[in-house]
């Protein structure tokens, strides 16, 4: 069984106070190999580096779409047509394109890519408020009092950096919650927002992407001459890892404004009218096309959020209001992703923060529900036409393969060749795992890890 470390209170793991027997072992045939402690631990350290530095990614891009509120899982992901009314819902199930696999009928459009999805029908974990909820999917862990985790985005931008021009992590249409954040990382592995939303159509325009009206580009060099100079004089006066952080970000923006591959990645008027009708003119639709976009120029983790589904009341109202458009753009993107040949390197997930009650209530809605929900995973090597876990009949519990959070980021992090369990430092030198205590869905893939 794997030893966790207890922090002592001068904040020491005592991992370093009481070594384990591997490791008085390991100690013991220092001397007779001829070397020093300090390189006996360097040798270590570079050893663990190396196994980190193996894993083999099967995906290069994660698109995360995520519905604020909790979408409940019975009109949508796992129906139950034979459950009492009261149960079942106003909806009515509907085949799909892989025999045995239904969803709810308003998503007719997912239906037919169902044989790229795999349906994860057993997610469960303990937090019914919204705010905890959402800390649970966005960073793999519950939250704490004393540590403020990472997102997801946040430590995959930390482990594996930009690839190209364009950050390694974006927010579509902005930043949506403070989980997204960067956590105990610095601010430097927080995302870039847009700051508009893309569904604005010719409007829409990048926050400080394009340069002001009365600033050519000649006069754009001139002036990142003129600070490079400035930064220059002052790094020969003061070296500080707050300056050099601050050069960094200074850098990354010269680099999207003066790059046409990072500006063109964020044109959707590039796009063909029959693609972005294909999506639909509306946010579902213009923010999983940009989506696209994105990581195809490359970015690395890519959030967005759609919609609002606490839907305490009048569920029926509210589904069909909302959930044509999330359905349109959901089919969308996985048939453009796949025509592309790019879904098999990018994962699709679509999340929600829990899920909803098993008997509609008074006011003919859901309420808040943790214990059993669903999340569908498309690409990035995640086996297709399949569901994974089952709730019982009535969705009150899960009945067979739960899944927590913690699996979840587990399984995105394994698929990018990030090692969950690998330690990163926190506030006051603490090692905290990325994850800790979550396992690799392996069901669920296409190679078993």
């Amino acid at each position: 069984m794997k030893r966790k470390p207890v922090f002592t209170p001068c904040g020491c793991s005592d991992h370093a106070m009481r070594p384990s027997r591997r490791e008085f072992l390991y100690a013991g045939l220092v001397g007779g190999i001829g070397l020093s402690l300090p390189q006996f631990f360097e040798m270590q350290a570079l050893a663990e580096q190396k196994d980190y530095a193996l894993k083999k990614p099967e995906c290069d891009s994660v698109i995360h779409i995520f519905l604020p509120g909790g979408m409940a899982a019975q009109e949508t992901l796992d129906p139950k047509p034979l459950a009492p009314t009261e149960y079942r819902g106003p909806f009515s199930p509907i085949g799909t394109n892989v025999t045995g696999i239904q969803l709810g009928e308003l998503m007719k459009n997912t239906a037919k890519v169902a044989d790229k999805v795999c349906f994860i029908r057993s997610m469960t974990h303990g937090e019914a408020a919204h705010e905890r909820g959402t800390h649970n999917m966005f960073t793999g862990y519950k939250p704490s009092p004393a540590l403020k985790y990472p997102s997801l985005g946040s430590v995959v931008s930390h482990e594996l950096g930009p690839n190209g021009e364009l950050p390694p992590y974006v927010c579509v249409p902005q930043q949506p919650n403070e989980h997204a954040g960067s956590g105990y990382l610095s601010n430097r592995y927080g995302p870039f927002s847009l700051g508009a939303d893309p569904a604005r159509g010719d409007n829409f325009q990048v926050r400080d992407l394009s340069l002001p009206n009365d600033i050519d580009h000649q006069r754009f060099a001139r002036r990142q001459a003129m600070l490079d100079a400035v930064d220059d004089h002052f790094r020969s006066m003061e070296e500080s890892d707050a300056l050099d952080a601050m050069d960094e970000f200074y850098s990354r923006a010269y680099t999207m404004i003066s790059s046409s591959v990072a500006r063109e990645a964020f044109n959707l008027k590039a796009e063909p009218e029959e693609v972005r009708n294909r999506y639909g003119k509306n946010p579902a639709g213009m923010r999983m096309l940009l989506c696209r976009r994105l990581a195809e120029a490359g970015v690395r983790f890519i959030s967005t959020t759609l919609g609002g589904w606490d839907h305490h009341q009048n569920i029926q109202d509210a589904m069909n209001r909302q959930l044509p458009q999330l359905d349109q753009a959901y089919a969308a993107l996985i048939s453009d992703l796949s025509e592309r040949g790019m879904l098999d390197r990018t994962m699709v997930m679509m999340s929600s923060e829990f899920g909803r009650t098993p008997k509609i209530n008074q006011s003919a809605g859901r309420d808040h529900y943790p214990r059993v929900f669903s999340v569908a995973m498309a690409g990035g090597g995640f086996k297709g036409g399949m569901v994974y876990g089952r709730s019982d009949a009535t969705s009150t519990a899960v009945a067979d393969n739960p899944v927590s959070h913690a699996d979840l980021a587990t399984t995105v992090y394994n698929q990018l060749g990030i090692v969950a369990d690998k330690e990163l430092m926190a506030p006051g030198d603490r090692p905290i795992e990325i994850v800790d205590g979550g396992r690799v869905l392996s069901e669920t893939l296409e190679r078993e890890a």
